[in-house]
């Protein structure tokens, strides 16, 4: 039930929740974050060296002996990663963390506290008491209150803008399944799942030419098998694992760029210019303009940083990044520019060429098959709701004609790889602007010089990949497109069933005039009854007592909602409050989680519940008013709540408390029964008896006057997502020996 805090000091730095203590931190701690983060983060970043060039260099665009093109490459390169990863990410983006969250939808719940966007239905003011909202009152400003106005008034905008987010969120999923092989030696080895770990030990041939591609498969499937069975172990496990291979790889390649700089071209400095970017698209027109999607893959990583902010800080991703990450980068790729302005023949494998020696890079892209595989499924905030299983297979085409066929679809994936990675940064970039204006208040050309800016670069390149979906690019923008098309209905079903519930709803008069019996058996021991609503009597009571005219002693109906905040701490999970007269026996618990919590299945959900009933019944009433006078019966409003919400004279919740404050006021634990109220020992003897879990299981069908597209949605996809669910019972550890579950139709 309440969200745990990890006991270990390592596992305790892999939560977002406490990235905000960080700041108080000592320097070492912080230096001991960044050199973690090189081991989880920096992965996919540090090992585009590997393969850029070569792609970009795959089509139409040929080098000369002027050796223009190198020089404009380089220049893209270098300005873009520039551009992007440092100005964008490190310098402003990284800045609008979520309580030390980063990513797609981190943004999204920031702008969804600060303004009135989220699609969620059961928001209370209350929720804005979290110590995690962190909403500051601050003055408005004109812009700030335009933009939000007019979201507030458009629902369809707030739905764009929701289907807009998933789209970022997809295709970073969608890259991460699909992300392409890279081989250097044979199109047979380059199969999406073994992309990175094939791309390393081929690459090996390069210098052990006797080194038969068997046993290149062999390694790779071993060394596969060995990461994968690892990572179990904790993400500050495998940092720490990572990070001296990773530190090392870096150090490596800028050695190597220093040494191809010196020896091969010591003027490869002029191609920084941005000169060069421009007689690049000038001379070689739509080939050069179309090899941009290559370029891209040199940022193909970047968004992992801010994605990743949940494991480390932000000032320990940024240390890493400006101090180590991106200077040995750049003299990498303008080693590898130098050495190919004297070796136009080896532009497929520049990479190795390029290395002095018999060296090897083996555990280096091992690593980056870790990060790519791990990154996908802790990057995005619906990580909860798609597990990703490992697959090893391999498949073999002896015919010459099927290996022309992989391999081109190979060159496919690659520039789909870049177009996923560009769209999550193009949505990432105009969330972005939102939260320039609604959050940090700053000024309209403040918010449009960085949309024009990052925009019109990331839109460059997105028009470059577009061109290659005909051509096998659809695959991974086929399958973003499917997850967020199932993300959207699974949305818009629970939304229609929210509504019937708050249509049909039982009337709290209905339930007064029934008396304090309300009309049945009170049984002894405690029921709960799981809704979906935070206010009311949900209609799957009404249709439980109308068959069965019986039920407990102490009745509570139980909402487990989400919150638009990564975290909720355990003290603030809970919030208890009294549905009708005393004498009824009626109470609502409403259950908050945050978009990042995992409820813990081994919490014992029975006793800190009847805890915090008889800690509020204890409590109840004992607040002093304004004037000091206690007034059991007053209908003052704990908390501030507003009146047309929760008030006294219809009994539909006459007060509302967390956990925290009832602690607070009530001083501690209850140490005997002796001092206990009635009502509290009426509620521990119920507890005695046991207590029934009544969840309503309910099958949502579409209306006949339903537009085809909801009955599709409901009667089809939303039906069969729903039927494999994780339902209330698993979250919350329901024993299936208490469990009643009613069954209704919702007609939607």
């Amino acid at each position: 039930m309440f969200h745990q805090r990890p006991s270990s000091s390592f596992e305790s730095q892999e939560y977002g929740i406490h990235n905000q203590k960080l700041n108080k931190a000592s320097c070492s701690a912080v230096l001991s974050l960044a050199y973690q983060s090189l081991g989880v983060v920096y992965g996919d970043l540090s090992t585009s060296p590997l393969y850029v060039y070569k792609t970009t260099f795959s089509g139409k665009l040929s080098l000369h002996e002027d050796d223009e093109e190198i020089y404009g490459v380089l220049s893209f390169i270098f300005w873009t990663f520039t551009l992007i990863a440092l100005l964008k990410y490190v310098l402003i983006v990284m800045s609008a963390d979520d309580n030390g969250e980063g990513g797609t939808f981190a943004l999204y719940s920031l702008l969804c506290r600060h303004a009135k966007l989220s699609m969620l239905p059961n928001q209370q003011e209350n929720d804005e008491k979290l110590s995690a909202y962190g909403v500051e009152k601050t003055a408005e400003t004109w812009q700030s209150f335009a933009l939000k106005s007019f979201f507030e008034k458009h629902i369809m905008f707030r739905k764009g803008l929701l289907i807009f987010v998933l789209l970022g969120t997809c295709m970073t999923i969608g890259d991460g399944v699909f992300t392409p092989a890279i081989s250097d030696d044979d199109p047979l080895l380059n199969l999406p799942i073994l992309f990175s770990v094939l791309s390393a030990v081929s690459g090996v041939t390069v210098k052990v030419t006797g080194l038969h591609e068997n046993y290149v498969v062999a390694i790779s499937c071993v060394l596969l098998v060995g990461l994968f069975s690892i990572q179990h172990h904790g993400t500050h496990r495998v940092a720490f694992l990572f990070a001296p291979v990773v530190t090392a790889w870096l150090l490596s390649i800028a050695g190597i760029g220093i040494y191809n700089i010196i020896k091969w071209n010591p003027r490869i400095f002029q191609a920084l210019s941005p000169i060069y970017m421009v007689k690049l698209l000038k001379e070689t027109r739509r080939e050069g303009w179309l090899s941009l999607g290559g370029v891209v893959l040199s940022i193909t990583g970047v968004e992992t940083m801010f994605a990743d902010l949940g494991h480390f800080s932000t000032l320990s991703v940024k240390i890493a990044f400006t101090f180590l990450v991106y200077p040995c980068l750049v003299l990498a790729y303008l080693g590898e520019a130098a050495f190919l302005s004297r070796h136009h023949e080896d532009i497929q494998r520049s990479f190795y060429k390029a290395i002095p020696g018999k060296k090897s890079c083996i555990l280096a892209r091992v690593h980056s098959c870790y990060v790519c595989s791990c990154r996908r499924k802790s990057g995005c905030n619906f990580c909860h709701l798609f597990d990703y299983k490992s697959v090893l297979c391999i498949e073999l085409f002896p015919s010459c004609e099927n290996r022309s066929y992989f391999k081109k679809n190979i060159w496919a994936g690659v520039y789909s790889g870049g177009l996923a990675v560009t769209t999550v940064m193009f949505v990432t970039t105009c969330l972005m602007t939102m939260v320039i204006i609604i959050v940090w208040k700053k000024h309209l050309v403040t918010a449009a010089l960085f949309l024009v800016l990052f925009g019109s670069v990331e839109l460059l390149y997105l028009s470059a990949g577009i061109f290659k979906v005909p051509e096998g690019g659809w695959i991974p923008l086929l399958l973003s497109l499917t997850i967020m098309s199932v993300m959207f209905i699974w949305n818009y079903g629970k939304l229609k069933k929210h509504e019937f519930d708050l249509e049909n709803k039982v009337s709290m008069n209905r339930i007064l005039s029934l008396g304090p019996s309300l009309g049945m058996v009170r049984v002894p021991g405690i029921g709960l009854v799981y809704t979906n609503l935070v206010t009311g009597i949900p209609a799957i009571f009404g249709h439980f007592v109308t068959n069965l005219p019986a039920f407990h002693q102490v009745l509570v109906f139980v909402c487990v909602k989400s919150v638009q905040v990564p975290y909720v701490q355990p003290e603030e999970r809970m919030i208890i409050g009294r549905v009708g007269p005393r004498e009824y026996h009626m109470f609502r618990c409403i259950v908050r989680y945050g978009y990042k919590d995992v409820p813990h299945e081994n919490y014992n959900f029975e006793n800190g519940l009847v805890s915090a009933l008889v800690e509020y019944v204890e409590t109840e009433g004992k607040e002093k008013n304004e004037f000091g006078d206690t007034d059991t019966e007053s209908e003052s409003l704990v908390e501030n709540f507003p009146e047309h919400t929760f008030t006294l004279p219809d009994y539909e919740e006459k007060m509302v408390r967390s956990i925290k404050e009832i602690e607070e006021s009530f001083g501690g634990c209850l140490d005997t029964h002796s001092n206990l109220k009635d009502e509290s020992i009426q509620i521990l003897k119920a507890r005695e008896s046991g207590i029934a879990y009544i969840l309503g299981h309910s099958y949502a069908r579409a209306k006949k006057s339903s537009s085809l597209f909801s009955k599709f949605a409901i009667d089809v996809v939303y039906s069969f997502l729903s039927r494999n669910c994780r339902g209330t019972d698993v979250v919350l550890n329901v024993p299936h020996t208490s469990l009643l579950e009613v069954g209704m139709i919702y007609y939607v």
